[in-house]
């Protein structure tokens, strides 16, 4: 029988019972004689004697009795099931297999187990659908899963079966609840608290997650985009209105002690030739924040850390100052780690901040929520039993942090506390020009207590011991002028940079509107002009950046006794006059804020000013407060997709993704580049780009080492090539002066040993000897601290500079500014280039990308070195997009296929082989990774010179700018490169590169800038 002929009668005994199924050595051929039990043929038993047969005949029809049959019914069995089925044709041996006597009781109990069968095998069911679905579609009706008479009468009695035996079957209990017990207010908060055991949420968390798209990132849930289309509306605010974020999610660590003491420990952290430091005047006066980059102790310009920003308290004594140092949190914990080290504080203490309560487990979740349970029953009935309930909080802050983990350290030498503020305060960012005319109508300065008012029944006592000193009241007042000001203000960006006020507001939900509406500046506001203008000029007094903020004890009083949305609800309820105002008078919650003014964007000579706006700091448990106020007003809220294109059209590094330098910066590529090798991998390889025919060696990542180290060794070939060719003639100066752009061998190991790492790095050249660039690319730059890399970004000023106007072209009045002796620049000789390379060799430089005609860059675009033809079909076609990359040839494709038949049949045969001896088949994934096709398999080669044009760095973000009009890129490209190319372009030409996207083989020209 084939094998279709036996699928088929499986198929049809597979309901059967076991008494009548046929056993797996049914198939006989034809000529083969059919033996009885013993073995023996069925002729040579006739000879027996009668009553012999007669048993053995008995024995033969026994097979249809419910008892186990043995081995001559089943031989019988085969026999008369063969004749049945038709598989032996022919009248042969008719007469020797039908039996000439039967016994009646055997007879019967066989017919009654065989009809037995059939009823069961008729009644069971094959499949798990229902009567109504096994109905032609078009006799189908809605009803027909509740209602049993729309069912044809045929099959209702078996619906009804059906139904009841539904109702009667036991389910199992979900684990979710029903909505009611799900909006009940007790259930919702444990539930709240038991979801962020893994991820904080913050305190907009519900707001955001009912209109953005949710994304767990760095240990928090953040909203990622709005759900509507809003990348234009967005855009528009930064511009022209006002744009909300919530930046709660940044860390803030505390540090209390000696001024002395906490500059000498910072100091090796930072360096002057970046900007300013922590000693900068302004910023340790408490007038103004400040913003630096970190770097491991007397580690510059290698092993960034990343970079900060920093308030000094004002009004503190040299011997107790207080310092926030505020900064991502995938930055938390190496900065903390090296900032521990640094002020020696490594023992542990008792922090003053509240901790909350420990999260409950599944057991006491279960007894907490049958508790309240009963006690919900109970109050229907009237029965006031809810005296001894332990009321459940809600988590505000790090609820998740591990009560018995320290976030508090002292140091008994340098007495400098550090302390661990993460998500005890909300920070909420305005961008646009309206920010600070939404503020100045959201924001309402608190009343003063008088002497007359009843202050005992008040809770916010600290406030009225406040109100008693007259120099604080005073204060109080110029704060709330200064405030004031800021509404005739046009713009953020008219008030000095990092400009801190602070302030004590009243409960802005108190002045909430009853909808939606959009504030305009409204300059006869203030009609001193005298004052607006010192403001512009000289910014906020000293003395008017106190805020109560900086004292944990007040802001846990402020957060403990806030009023709740349930409570004010109902006093606006009982108002006589609907809509009125609310009154609450000294019960009204004062809540201590500090305003941050943000500069926007600072680097460049076009849209000075833009994306600037303001920080709002306040207690936590007040974010949904001052949230919806700021909404009411007309701001859009916006998310981490808003934050990285407000960065891209300022022009500045995002964090973390554009610090290659940086631990969380390398994290986050490897990161990046493992999700979208798995994107790329869930395509097709016909639905996908060949990216090794491309010339694409590293799509989803980018190798910086391997650049810098490939630059460097070709300008050093290059060099030599030029002098052993004409070591003595004048036109190997000149072009000695283009391609020595690289220090000595000599010089080079005296700026390594001074920075404390090694000039040759341990690797061998084929470091990348994985399945993909992606993934190579990430190990790779994982393994930078223990390899003591050289790579490092240049962040001198000086340098940058420099840099900056050598990249000018020298036709174009856009450009003299940049070239004016008075900047005092140096020319771009072979002295002034082996200066800056002596300092920091393999380095990248930060640089922004113009495209001159069409064209939209995207992230991992490859920025490189045009040709001079390039530069001759420009002149003669100034509509010319640039040259096209030849198409490569592919080396890994055959070999992969010949793998891929070689992996198939490798995997038949051990499925066969596990088959025939029984064994458990193995996993086919177990071996080595296979190759994929469309990437480079195997070790990089040189990065540089594997193109028709030669590759100088890489786009880490691009897009279309609607600022400009035209598409722009911001990336890194390698010092060496940088310098090598410049010497070589003509000066009317100078700056011009060419970008190509990793999926096409078109290249475009663009204008490369430095902005300082």
């Amino acid at each position: 029988m084939s094998n279709a002929k036996e699928r088929k009668h499986a198929k049809k005994m597979r309901n059967q019972p076991t008494n009548v199924t046929l056993s797996s050595g049914f198939v006989a051929d034809r000529g083969v004689k059919h033996h009885n039990g013993g073995g023996r043929p069925f002729r040579a038993q006739k000879q027996e004697s009668f009553f012999g047969t007669s048993r053995q005949r008995q024995a033969k029809m026994t097979h249809y009795s419910p008892t186990g049959p043995d081995v001559n019914e089943q031989s019988s069995s085969k026999v008369m099931f063969k004749k049945k089925g038709g598989w032996k044709t022919g009248p042969e041996d008719i007469s020797q297999e039908i039996p000439k006597y039967i016994t009646a009781s055997t007879f019967a109990q066989a017919r009654a187990a065989e009809i037995s069968a059939m009823l069961t095998a008729v009644t069971q069911k094959s499949s798990n659908s229902l009567v109504f679905q096994t109905l032609p579609r078009h006799m189908r009706r809605r009803a027909m899963s509740h209602n049993v008479k729309r069912l044809p009468r045929r099959l209702r009695e078996i619906a009804q079966k059906e139904a009841e035996k539904s109702v009667h079957q036991k389910k199992e209990h979900s684990k979710n609840k029903c909505h009611k017990a799900r909006r009940c207010h007790i259930n919702r908060i444990l539930e709240f608290n038991r979801r962020q055991k893994k991820n904080i949420w913050l305190e907009t968390h519900i707001w955001h997650a009912k209109r953005f798209h949710m994304v767990k990132k760095w240990g928090y849930c953040l909203g990622e985009r709005p759900t509507v289309k809003s990348h234009r509306a967005c855009y528009r605010a930064m511009t022209n209105r006002c744009l909300l974020q919530d930046l709660s999610y940044y860390c803030c660590l505390e540090l209390k002690g000696k001024e002395e003491e906490i500059l000498k420990a910072l100091s090796p952290m930072c360096s002057i030739d970046t900007g300013l430091t922590f000693a900068a005047v302004h910023c340790l006066s408490g007038k103004r924040q400040g913003s630096l980059m970190l770097y491991r102790a007397n580690k510059y310009p290698r092993e960034m850390l990343g970079p900060v920003t920093f308030i000094w308290k004002s009004g503190d004594r040299a011997e107790s100052r207080q310092l926030w140092i505020w900064l991502h949190p995938t930055l938390k914990q190496d900065i903390l780690e090296e900032i521990k080290a640094m002020c020696q504080c490594m023992e542990p203490t008792k922090s003053t901040v509240c901790i909350p309560d420990p999260l409950l487990t599944p057991s006491q979740e279960e007894s907490q929520t049958e508790l309240h349970g009963e006690k919900i029953v109970k109050k229907r009935k009237r029965k006031d039993d809810g005296e001894n309930a332990k009321p459940i909080k809600k988590f505000i802050g790090d609820g998740t942090r591990d009560p018995h983990q320290p976030y508090s350290w002292l140091s008994p030498t340098t007495g400098i506390l550090i302390s661990d503020l993460t998500m005890e305060m909300n920070r909420f960012r305005l961008i646009g020009p309206l920010s600070h005319s939404i503020l100045t109508e959201a924001l309402k300065i608190a009343s003063v207590h008088t002497e007359g008012e009843d202050t005992e029944k008040t809770p916010h006592h600290w406030w009225v011991e406040t109100c008693k000193n007259a120099d604080s009241v005073s204060l109080h007042h110029r704060q709330g002028a200064v405030f004031e000001l800021l509404g005739g203000v046009t713009s953020p960006a008219e008030i000095p940079a990092g400009t801190i006020l602070g302030l004590t507001v009243g409960d802005p939900r108190i002045n909430l509107p009853q909808k939606r509406s959009k504030v305009l500046p409204n300059p006869e506001k203030c009609q001193d002009n005298e004052k607006v203008r010192q403001l512009l000029l000289e910014g906020v007094p000293v003395e008017c950046t106190h805020s109560f903020i900086w004292n944990q004890a007040i802001c846990k009083n402020v957060t403990e006794n806030k009023i709740s949305d349930q409570d004010l609800n109902r006093k606006r309820s009982e108002l006589l006059v609907p809509g009125s105002q609310l009154v609450l008078g000294p019960h009204e919650s004062k809540i201590p804020l500090l305003l941050i003014q943000q500069p926007g964007k600072v680097t460049g000579d076009d849209r000075r000013g833009w994306g600037g706006g303001w920080d709002v700091l306040l207690p936590k448990g007040w974010g949904m407060a001052f949230w919806i106020p700021l909404i009411y007003r007309g701001a859009r809220a916006g998310g981490l997709k808003e934050a990285i294109v407000h960065s891209q059209y300022k022009r500045s590094p995002y964090i973390p993704g554009d610090f290659p330098d940086c631990p969380a910066g390398v994290l986050f590529a490897e990161e990046q580049a493992q999700h979208l090798l798995e994107k790329y991998k869930r395509r097709p390889p016909a639905k996908r780009p060949n990216y090794v025919k491309l010339g694409t060696l590293a799509p989803f990542c980018c190798p910086w080492e391997q650049l810098t180290r490939d630059w460097e060794s070709r300008v050093q070939a290059q060099e030599e090539l030029s002098v052993a060719f004409s070591p003595s003639s004048e036109e190997s100066d000149l072009r000695g002066d283009r391609v020595s752009c690289v220090p000595t061998p000599e010089k080079t190991h005296e700026v390594s040993d001074e920075a404390g790492t090694s000039l040759h790095d341990s690797r061998p050249e084929g470091v990348m000897d994985t399945e993909c660039p992606a993934q190579a690319g990430a190990e790779w730059e994982m393994n930078q601290d223990a390899t003591s890399s050289l790579l490092c970004v240049l962040r001198s000023k000086t340098s940058l500079k420099q840099l900056s106007a050598w990249c000018a072209p020298s036709s174009g009045e856009r450009w003299a500014a940049r070239r004016a002796p008075g900047r005092g620049q140096q020319e771009l000789t072979r002295e002034a280039c082996l200066s800056v390379l002596g300092r920091f060799p393999r380095a990248l430089v930060w640089v922004t990308l113009s495209l001159l005609r069409k064209g939209s860059p995207e992230p991992h675009t490859m920025i490189c070195v045009p040709a001079k033809e390039d530069f001759l079909q420009l002149s003669r076609d100034q509509l010319y997009c640039g040259p096209q990359e030849p198409k490569h040839s592919d080396p890994f494709k055959s070999k992969i296929r010949k793998q891929k038949e070689k992996r198939k049949i490798e995997k038949r045969q051990n499925q066969e082989c596990a088959v025939s001896e029984g064994l458990a088949e193995e996993d086919p994934t177990a071996g080595p990774r296979a190759p994929t096709l469309g990437l480079w398999s195997g070790p990089l080669p040189n990065v540089t010179s594997h193109c028709s044009r030669v590759l100088l760095g890489f786009v880490t973000q691009g897009d279309f700018s609607m600022a400009v009009g035209c598409g722009e890129a911001l990336g890194f490209v390698s010092l060496t490169g940088l310098l090598d190319m410049l010497s070589s372009q003509p000066a009317a030409e100078r700056g011009l590169v060419l970008l190509r996207p990793p999926a096409s083989l078109q290249y475009r020209f663009a204008r490369i800038a430095i902005e300082v």
